[in-house]
């Protein structure tokens, strides 16, 4: 696949349902790649907060856990959903764990992320920016907390004041 529309991928939930992430075309998506033992595992708690203050606009936040970086997501599906649940009470879409890194076992959506911007994650909650149409508009590195003017701006100006 060659593509660079994240919206023409399918992926897993993290209940393990496939998906299209094509539900999502039509609306500005922040994906970030997860993990529950960080030192940026806090950041779940402003993600929940865009999550609830720009929803009703037409932002997904949408997570993928990964183990790729200090293995700080070692759990199963039901550990993570427990975690991001109890602790963080997160409601936006969660899917099943994947690899960020490139290489052989990399998911195709961090594949399609990588060739349309250029950027991997270097760590865990790095986020990339999809405008309505599928297309990467900004990478934020994980120092980058979800409620930074910075991301504010960037998810305000892709939503249209």
């Amino acid at each position: 696949m060659t593509s660079k529309d994240v919206y023409a991928l399918k992926v897993e939930t993290l209940e393990g349902a496939s998906v299209p992430l094509e539900q999502y075309r039509g609306q500005v998506a922040l994906i970030v790649n997860v993990a529950s033992a960080c030192g940026y595992t806090p950041q779940y708690a402003g993600l929940q907060k865009l999550h609830e203050r720009y929803g009703a606009r037409g932002l997904s936040v949408l997570g993928f856990p990964s183990n790729d970086f200090g293995r700080q997501e070692p759990g199963t599906a039901e550990q993570i959903r427990d975690f991001c649940s109890t602790k963080y009470r997160v409601t936006f879409p969660m899917f099943a764990k994947v690899q960020t890194k490139a290489g052989a076992g990399q998911s195709d959506v961090y594949a399609t992320l990588e060739r349309a911007s250029g950027q991997l994650p270097s760590w865990n909650f790095g986020k990339y920016l999809v405008d309505r149409q599928g297309n990467v508009l900004h990478f934020f590195p994980s120092k980058v907390e979800p409620e930074s003017a910075e991301l504010v701006s960037a998810i305000e100006a892709a939503l249209g004041k």
